[in-house]
């Protein structure tokens, strides 16, 4: 690796603390996916596992498609809002973000296997039944933005703690800072006490796979189904810091800007078992096995420092575009649930999902050493989680469906955040061939980042994360 890549310590946008390694990062964000599924399933909490007859299974439990006793397509546009309230030294500042997207577009073919003339049709396997899916596993949209008065440090306190550590002629963040008179000759922070903060952080892009399934039934009683899932990654990330205040030498005023942008592309699969069994006609009891996912990344990062003195001068410092190919693997996931059918009136599903996030790998190759900080990191900063969703489905009439569900996705962190807990609701309408599916859905969680790492004195901003969407599925038997 580029040795100015290496002493670009701080991280690609804000991050948590004691973790400044720029990949094992992007490793855990790109591990936090959620299956795209059908309006119906979102607003029972996502708990599709043990539900089976759902086009979600397409890239969900793949044994659910042997529920199927006809073909079905169906699409469903998403409308998302997400909200950052983030309070940094005291002070609070809100920024939006909204963006419409493709969440699921499914189609399942049912395919009746022949049995010989006058053999049992309820017994042996029934049916093997193949589906197609893009679905949204992962979106990126955000704004952020916080502010405050620092009167206990300056960035330039970190831009000094890298010049003691690297020096100011090597390149990069130290000698920019040293140059622009940020830091002084002994690599101190030049800064006056008391300086203006501000970030704004701005991000693009999702997860999303193509799924290949079959699921097959078994004298309607033992469903078991399979799945390949093909995976694409765009990450864009934009972060500028911003800092006014007062020099010591020259004795002015200045107002540092730094800049980094991150686009990061990757290309990916996995493989997914499943299986469902019903004890009784009443009951459903479903496992999820999910391969880990492998993906190949080309990541293009570039940082910069642009500075305005009160006596006229200006400076601009940027770095070419770093570059870097590099392989990763995200962690297993295990699922399980049960679903209770209470005759035609509706059902009562829920599942939980297993994943060690501190599983998570980079490879080496001859341009990255993943050995050296980021998978170390890896295992220290991160750790198992539980992902439990419940939900439940009511028919109030032959056409009118209402339901209701809670999930939560475990924090995979060991510090400075919280699981996220979603609330949603829908309803359903049922016209013959043709079906509607609408449903709202409400997540909320907490994170601390640091814009810039000093070790304990290092500023905090405490941000809350919220998510409004809206799911609209129309979908048509065939």
């Amino acid at each position: 690796m580029k040795l100015k890549y290496i002493l670009s310590g701080i991280a690609i946008v804000a991050i948590t603390q004691n973790s400044f390694a720029q990949y094992s990062q992007d490793a855990i964000r790109f591990s936090q996916t959620v299956n795209g599924s059908t309006a119906r399933v979102k607003a029972v909490g996502n708990a599709g596992t043990a539900l089976g007859g759902d086009l979600s299974n397409v890239s969900g439990n793949p044994a659910g498609l042997g529920f199927f006793t006809r073909s079905e397509i169906s699409i469903t546009p998403e409308f998302g809002g997400a909200k950052t309230q983030a309070t940094y030294l005291g002070q609070s500042t809100t920024a939006d973000r909204n963006k419409f997207n493709l969440n699921n577009a499914a189609v399942v073919i049912y395919n009746q296997l022949t049995k010989p003339r006058g053999a049992d049709k309820t017994k042996g396997w029934l049916s093997v039944n193949y589906g197609v899916a893009f679905n949204r596993t992962n979106n990126f949209y955000s704004n952020t933005a916080y502010g405050g008065n620092n009167n206990a440090n300056s960035i330039n306190d970190y831009y000094s703690d890298q010049a003691k550590q690297y020096g100011t002629t090597n390149g990069g963040l130290p000698q920019w800072a040293f140059e622009q008179f940020l830091i002084n000759q002994q690599s101190n922070s030049n800064a006056a006490p008391g300086t203006q903060q501000a970030a704004i952080i701005n991000r693009t892009g999702g997860q999303s796979a193509v799924d290949f399934s079959f699921g097959a039934n078994y004298s309607n009683k033992l469903y078991v189904g399979l799945g390949l899932s093909f995976t694409d990654l765009r990450y864009n990330s934009s972060s500028a810091f911003y800092e006014d205040g007062n020099l010591v030498s020259p004795n002015t005023s200045y107002s540092s800007d730094f800049i980094q942008n991150q686009a990061t592309r990757g290309t990916g699969f996995n493989a997914k078992l499943g299986v469902i069994y019903k004890p009784v006609e009443s009951v459903r009891l479903g496992a999820t096995f999910t391969s880990p996912t492998w993906y190949n990344i080309d990541d293009v990062y570039s940082e910069g420092i642009v500075t305005r003195l009160g006596n006229g001068n200006n400076y601009s410092d940027g770095s070419d575009n770093y570059q870097l190919n590099y392989n990763m693997r995200t962690p297993l996931k295990l699922a399980g649930g049960a679903s209770v059918f209470i005759k035609s009136f509706g059902f009562i599903t829920g599942d939980v999902e297993y994943v060690d996030y501190s599983s998570a790998r980079l490879s080496s190759n001859d341009s990255y050493n993943a050995d050296q900080i980021d998978n170390p990191d890896i295992k220290s900063l991160y750790k198992s989680a539980i992902n439990a969703h419940i939900g439940a489905e009511a028919r109030l009439t032959s056409f009118f469906l209402l339901r209701g569900g809670y999930g939560i996705q475990g924090d995979a962190r060991k510090d400075n955040g919280s699981d996220i807990k979603t609330v949603s609701g829908g309803v359903g309408l049922r016209f013959g061939a043709y079906y509607v599916d609408a449903t709202y859905a409400h997540s909320s969680g907490n994170q601390n980042i640091f814009p810039y790492d000093i070790g304990n004195n290092s500023p905090l901003a405490m941000l809350k994360n919220t998510a409004n969407n809206g799911y609209l599925t129309l979908g048509y038997r065939f």
